[in-house]
C-alpha cells in the first residue's frame, strides 16, 4: 500500500536521491514513502532544480515495485500518478486543477506541482519506480524568477500541515495505481488527456526556436503528445516542446 511505512526526514537534499540509495541497499519494501519539509536540493525533470520553501509537500518520494505493468507500458504509471496527484489537489483547490503534459499540475494557468520518476532497471526487469511529487502548499508568494506559479495556500487562504497533506496524498495514489491493470489502460488514458491543460484548444509554443500555434488532439499509449500545426499532426516526446504561457 503506498505510504506504508511513511518516513518523515527533518531535512535531506533530496527525497528522490535518499530513496535510490535505500533502494540501492535493499532495505525498502514496495510502497515506502518519505517526507520532509526541509529539502535543500530538490529534482525536477530534465535535470532542472526543484525549489522548496519549508512547509511545501514538494520532498515527498515513493519507492514502487511496479508489478502491476510491463516495461513497455510504463508512462500508464505517469498517467496513474498525474491522475492521483490531481484528484488529491482537486479535492482542496477544486475542479480548476488540470494537468499540463506530461506531469506538471497546473491550476488554472499556474504551475502548483510537477512529478518526476526515476526507474531503476536490472536489464529488462523494472525493479523500482522512484516517484517524487513536488507540490506548492504554504508559499505565500513566489520570486519574480516564477511569474507563474501558485500555492494551496494562495488559491484557498489556508496554511496547511503538509505532513498530512503528504499522508493523504498517498492515499489517492494508491487508489490510482489499484486501477492499473489492462482493462482499464484505456479508460485512465482517456481520462488522462481529457483532464490536460489546453485540451482541444489553440496555444502557443515553441519547437526548434520556432514559437507557432498548436491544439492538443492525442496523447498516445507510450506518452507522446498528437499536436496539431497547421493541419498536421506532430508527435512529440518528453522535452521536444515547450509550452508558451504569457500573464
Amino acid at each position: 500500500m503506498i505510504g506504508h511505512p511513511f518516513y518523515i526526514l527533518d531535512e535531506i537534499d533530496s527525497t528522490n536521491n535518499y530513496a535510490m540509495q535505500q533502494v540501492n541497499s535493499g532495505q525498502v519494501t514496495s510502497g515506502t514513502a518519505w517526507f520532509t519539509s526541509n529539502q535543500t536540493a530538490g529534482k525536477g525533470t530534465r535535470g532542472k532544480q526543484w525549489l522548496a520553501q519549508p512547509g511545501d509537500i514538494s520532498a515527498l518520494t515513493i519507492a514502487l515495485q511496479p508489478a502491476m505493468l510491463p516495461l513497455s507500458r510504463q508512462f500508464m504509471l505517469s498517467v496513474a500518478v498525474a491522475l492521483g496527484t490531481t484528484d488529491f489537489f482537486t479535492s482542496h483547490a477544486g475542479d480548476e486543477t488540470i494537468i499540463k503534459w506530461p506531469n506538471d499540475i497546473y491550476w488554472r494557468d499556474r504551475k502548483a506541482g510537477g512529478i518526476l520518476i526515476e526507474n531503476v532497471l536490472r536489464g529488462n526487469i523494472w525493479q523500482y519506480a522512484i516517484i517524487g511529487i513536488g507540490l506548492n502548499i504554504n508559499q505565500a508568494a513566489f520570486p519574480p524568477e516564477l511569474p507563474n506559479a501558485v500555492s494551496l495556500r494562495q488559491i484557498t487562504g489556508k496554511t496547511h500541515q503538509a505532513a498530512n497533506l503528504a499522508k493523504e496524498l498517498c492515499t489517492f495514489l494508491d487508489k490510482r495505481i489499484r486501477q492499473l491493470q489492462p482493462a482499464n489502460y484505456e479508460t485512465l488514458l482517456a481520462e488522462y488527456t481529457s483532464r490536460l491543460f489546453r485540451w482541444q484548444q489553440p496555444g502557443l509554443y515553441r519547437k526548434d526556436g520556432e514559437i507557432f500555434e498548436g491544439i492538443i488532439r492525442d496523447v498516445l499509449p507510450d506518452g507522446h503528445l498528437c499536436l496539431e500545426k497547421n493541419g498536421e499532426i506532430l508527435q512529440l516526446g518528453f522535452g521536444e516542446v515547450e509550452f508558451i504561457i504569457t500573464r
